[in-house]
């Protein structure tokens, strides 16, 4: 297809400092009058396309228009492409893509395996709801969803999306809450029904990232944590306590059983659920008021099931 000529026309130039007329037509199977008109077309585009003349004439880029190469190593380039081909997967980003293809021009050709991948897609249907919520900051474009809240309160909110943030396995909108009158930010997790409204917002947001995840910006309330607590896992779900609990400190003991000691605050409820989910391979040693939480969450348990 022309247009698939004409775009590496263009990166062939973009790696060479001239080409052959005649070398471009053999290369694409064309007559030299064909890449003639293919290089007008190119100019028309706006690439700075020049000619030279003579026995080495032939066709190059200024080298205004191209990217230094030492300005990047060879592993910079690759972490930007793998970084920004993570992205693409997501949000389907033209321009990423488009700087994608510019920084290969300058990638040098090798046939080694990268040394660093990245896909920031999920198993949960995020996709979609990204696609909208990144599309919607780009314009400026209000947003309106229905969100839980960490007291379990389903709410419809009218928002003026800022930014999109990963941290650790989750995404997450930071945005001006219209229905609260201050900077939030909304676990994607907890929105449902999300819709890209027709109406603008003019209002410049800062984004202060370190205030992020703050109280005041979550507008979440204070969780009751527990300092220190020690677990022992039985054999068989040892993958999982790595999976969960992989910065706290572990005692891998003789029978194949794991001990795991916690010595950082951490929100009691999140450890009780998390610590449920290993039903009987999990057992609280210490302290004994957290046995006593689980106990009685248990109790609860057994109750909606006392008919059975």
């Amino acid at each position: 297809m022309k247009l698939e000529r004409l775009i590496s026309i263009t990166y062939m130039l973009l790696n060479h400092e001239v080409v052959s007329a005649s070398e471009l037509s053999y290369k694409y199977g064309v007559s030299q009058r064909t890449i003639y008109r293919d290089i007008e077309a190119i100019c028309a585009a706006g690439i700075p396309v020049i000619s030279y003349q003579g026995v080495n004439g032939g066709y190059g880029i200024i080298k205004e228009y191209k990217m230094d190469k030492s300005l990047l190593s060879p592993d910079d380039i690759e972490s930007l492409i793998t970084f920004l081909s993570s992205t693409t997967t997501v949000f389907q980003d033209d321009r990423a893509q488009e700087t994608i293809q510019r920084l290969k021009t300058v990638q040098q050709s090798s046939d080694r395996a990268p040394s660093l991948t990245m896909d920031l897609g999920s198993w949960r249907s995020y996709t979609s709801d990204l696609r909208i919520l990144h599309a919607a900051i780009q314009a400026k474009q209000l947003i309106s969803f229905h969100y839980v809240n960490a007291k379990d309160e389903r709410q419809e909110r009218i928002v003026e999306p800022v930014s999109l943030v990963l941290k650790y396995d989750s995404w997450y909108l930071y945005g001006y809450c219209r229905s609260r009158s201050d900077y939030r930010v909304f676990k994607l997790t907890r929105i449902s029904e999300l819709v890209a409204l027709q109406e603008r917002f003019d209002r410049h947001h800062r984004f202060r990232e370190k205030d992020i995840f703050s109280y005041n910006a979550c507008g979440n309330h204070q969780f009751e944590q527990i300092e220190h607590a020690v677990i022992h896992f039985t054999a068989g779900s040892l993958a999982k306590v790595l999976d969960e609990f992989y910065l706290d400190d572990k005692q891998f003991n003789d029978d194949g059983s794991l001990t795991l000691t916690i010595v950082q605050a951490i929100d009691t409820d999140w450890l009780i659920e998390k610590l449920l989910s290993f039903g009987e391979d999990a057992v609280v040693l210490e302290p004994a008021s957290l046995k006593q939480l689980i106990k009685e969450k248990i109790g609860k348990m057994l109750k909606r099931y006392e008919e059975v």
